[in-house]
């Protein structure tokens, strides 16, 4: 198998940046969800309740992040001080990141309500499951665990059973993974325990379950439209344990090694196969 695109997100659930090469860190790819829009309590917003975060433009800078929407100007917000902590919600994850507040009025304009940047200058307040990783292990600003890998070929079938009950096929994009790589047959990754991918090894620790924001899509007009697909075919070919599924979250055992478009992947360690996504 090979490694065929590379993607990160500096905003959660804002736009996704493609890449050639990553650097691993052990909490996901280096600038991937380390910026979070927040409410005026501090709790963490998706485009699961605000689906115009899906038409914010971010880009990482070197010195911050660039934001940019359809009819809106461009702002340049500044890595905020450190000394600048608030508490944030994410999940049951409560810590403290860094308020951005040069965008709080931006951010409040485009959405049209009232929000708050807030940037993860120290990934290593925030640990993950405890069920699924080691006491070490820590996760920026995504949703559970530091990356998600997915395979053309399970996209292909999944696309496939869409297009049989008369749906449109969906792009790789609606599932927000990391890590796409080509593979021999849909659903082999259920199995994997360990990968390589180029130098950097991972451990398979949890399916994704999916849920609505799968089923949106981005304009460049701005406009975010919602549909059945790929939820609906999902509930049908890839339902366990009450949730449907589509690829796999992975912990780095590798620190600060580049990964590279074409790397190739191997499979270290599976389980037996036919069990379904792990966790489920």
């Amino acid at each position: 198998m090979r490694l065929t695109s590379l993607h990160r997100h500096p905003l959660k659930s804002g736009t996704i940046e493609d890449l050639e090469s990553a650097v691993v860190e052990p909490w996901g790819l280096a600038g991937d969800r380390r910026w979070m829009v927040v409410d005026a309590d501090g709790t963490f917003l998706t485009a699961r309740e605000e689906r115009r975060l899906l038409a914010i433009d971010a880009s990482l800078t070197g010195t911050g992040l660039r934001l940019s929407a359809p009819g809106r100007p461009t702002i340049d917000v500044p890595d905020p001080d450190p000394a600048a902590q608030v508490p944030v919600r994410i999940w049951s994850s409560l810590i403290t990141a860094a308020e951005a507040a040069e965008a709080a009025k931006w951010l409040t304009e485009t959405l049209d309500r009232e929000v708050r940047l807030v940037h993860l200058d120290d990934p290593t307040r925030r640990a993950v499951n405890p069920a699924r990783g080691e006491p070490e292990d820590r996760v920026s600003l995504a949703d559970g665990y530091p990356l998600l890998i997915a395979t053309e070929a399970s996209l292909a079938a999944l696309n496939e059973a869409i297009v049989a009950g008369d749906g449109d096929p969906v792009p790789m994009g609606r599932f927000r993974p990391n890590l796409v790589v080509d593979g021999d047959a849909p659903w082999l990754e259920d199995d994997w325990r360990r990968i390589r991918v180029g130098d950097a090894t991972f451990r398979a620790v949890k399916g994704c379950a999916r849920c609505v924001i799968t089923t949106l899509e981005a304009h460049e007009s701005g406009d975010v439209e919602g549909g059945k697909e790929p939820i609906r075919t999902l509930a049908r070919i890839r339902r366990f344990g009450g949730a449907v599924w589509f690829g796999v979250n992975l912990i780095p055992d590798s620190a600060d090694v580049t990964i590279r478009v074409g790397d190739e992947v191997e499979v270290l360690e599976a389980a037996e196969p036919g069990a379904g996504p792990v966790g489920a």
